[in-house]
């Protein structure tokens, strides 16, 4: 639909693309401040170690999620596992468990298991889902007739099967491998240096930002070199099927035992074992005295800042969605794409950006928590434009046409048919949102106020104490909050 933006639309949305901008325009313009001591921080031998291993560590990571997540999901969809739905649900639930999470339950069962391969088994534990679930959608919607083709060629099922899922499983890759390039917790736990904690670091030892500044905007562009590459791995090949693909399931026969094996294996490792170590430290914890007043107040101070965050996350989310949903134009696609650069930032670098607004331009709010509500509405309002604009798109719009042949005014329109029909999807998108700040935590240590605490940031200070009795409610009560709207989620798409 093209047509006129009304002004309470366009100006909020305008207002989100600012915000969603400004954190890269931050890293270059303080980087450009002092161009001598950023082209130091550039040719120094530590800035391509870190470079080196935060690469080295995406891509060990990203090709351990690829054979962990193919492998389950051809494993679930197109063989003979017994209970595959039972695997297929367990094999999905690692995504809530945040990694920091996870990476304190082994270092705490197991100290000399930090460093590169302890990150590595933390992230690809954590992460894989993210190739399972795509590639485990492809596989169920392709037409089982292909393989039958390639069999009867003599070609086996690997040749059309893999190349059907290259798409899937190249999507997949990539937000493993942007998320490992972003991780901060995790590898903070396990005591290995890559460009998230160095930035801290940085951040936190010198009163100069300029060189936290100069690896934020290296990191920066090492992710979108990896997005880049991504994209030509996929080149122009068709992947698109003629007609409907038969509804129906071949089940290929397995050896039974090593595939329960496996899958057994993969789901002790990423669930049962972090359920069963902070239940053994949870134990241990309480029976030595809990500080109900610190874990009750950090819990108050971690609902009511992602609540907050959702809620202005989904106000900014809402003019975008439907921008990019009902108009057409150059305008409207900017704003849509300027909405996701966030998605390809570290919160350690959007953090950074903040600090130096407020402490520049807005004083009173440095260290405060509008502060770190604002950093919450700029990381995760693409995960809000999302839901917001898929729920728009599957309501037509000829009732808003309707509206206003009856005398609506576009905003009216807007606010009495638009907005009410795109309920589930912003109800959605905030829950999403809720969820994940609840987990979020290297902006939260940046920008939270001095003294204050949330379940992550609490958690992550007694593990770098050694402290694990003591973490284990404070991760016990995050995995139980993040799993109401995680829950809620999931019966959405059921």
């Amino acid at each position: 639909m093209s047509r006129r933006v009304p002004p309470a639309l366009l100006v909020p949305a305008l207002v989100a693309t600012a915000l969603s901008l400004a954190p890269v325009a931050y890293l270059v313009v303080r980087a450009a401040e002092r161009p001598d001591a950023a082209l130091g921080v550039l040719l120094r031998p530590r800035t391509a170690e870190l470079a080196l291993r935060s690469l080295g560590l995406a891509a060990t990571v990203t090709a351990a999620c690829l054979v962990v997540g193919v492998s389950l999901a051809w494993l679930v969809v197109r063989t003979d596992l017994p209970g595959r739905r039972v695997w297929g649900a367990l094999a999905a639930l690692p995504l809530a468990v945040p990694s920091y999470v996870a990476a304190y339950t082994w270092i705490a069962a197991f100290p000399d298991i930090s460093g590169f391969w302890g990150s590595v088994l933390v992230l690809t534990l954590c992460t894989y889902p993210y190739v399972y679930l795509p590639v485990a959608a492809a596989l169920s919607r392709l037409d089982p007739a292909l393989e039958e083709v390639s069999l009867s060629l003599g070609r086996g099922r690997a040749a059309v099967v893999l190349r059907q899922l290259r798409p899937s499983a190249a999507a997949g890759a990539l937000l493993v491998a942007m998320y490992a390039l972003a991780e901060f917790g995790a590898v903070s736990i396990m005591r290995f240096d890559v460009f998230t904690t160095q930035i801290y670091t940085s951040y936190r030892a010198a009163f100069d930002r300029t060189p936290a500044a100069v690896l934020g905007l290296v990191l920066v562009v090492v992710t979108f070199v990896v997005v880049l590459a991504e994209a030509r791995t996929r080149g122009r090949a068709a992947y698109a099927l003629r007609g409907t693909p038969a509804r129906r399931r071949v089940a290929v026969r397995t050896w039974k035992a090593p595939v329960l094996a496996w899958a057994g294996l993969v789901a002790a490792l990423a669930v049962g074992f972090p359920l069963v170590s902070i239940g053994f430290w949870l134990v241990t914890g309480t029976s030595r005295g809990l500080d109900l007043d610190t874990l009750a107040s950090a819990t108050a101070a971690t609902l009511g800042v992602s609540g907050a965050g959702a809620l202005l996350t989904a106000a900014l989310a809402v003019p975008v969605g439907v921008l990019a949903a009902r108009h057409r134009g150059g305008l409207a696609r900017f704003v849509e794409r300027a909405a996701y650069v966030a998605h390809a930032l570290p919160g350690i670098v959007i953090a950074l950006s903040l600090v130096f607004f407020a402490v520049r331009y807005a004083y009173p709010i440095y260290q405060q928590w509008p502060l770190l509500v604002l950093a919450y509405a700029v990381l995760f309002l693409p995960a809000a434009v999302g839901a917001v604009r898929a729920s728009v798109l599957q309501s037509p719009p000829v009732l808003e046409e309707v509206a206003r042949s009856l005398g609506q005014s576009a905003t009216g329109a807007l606010r009495r048919v638009t907005l009410p029909l795109a309920l589930p999807g912003v109800l959605a998108g905030t829950a999403l949102v809720f969820l994940t700040a609840m987990k979020e935590l290297p902006a939260t240590l940046l920008l939270r106020p001095t003294g204050a605490d949330t379940l992550a940031t609490r958690l992550w200070t007694e593990t770098g104490s050694g402290s694990y009795a003591a973490a284990a409610p404070y991760a016990a009560l995050l995995m139980v909050l993040a799993a109401v709207p995680g829950f809620m989620l999931g019966r959405r798409e059921t």
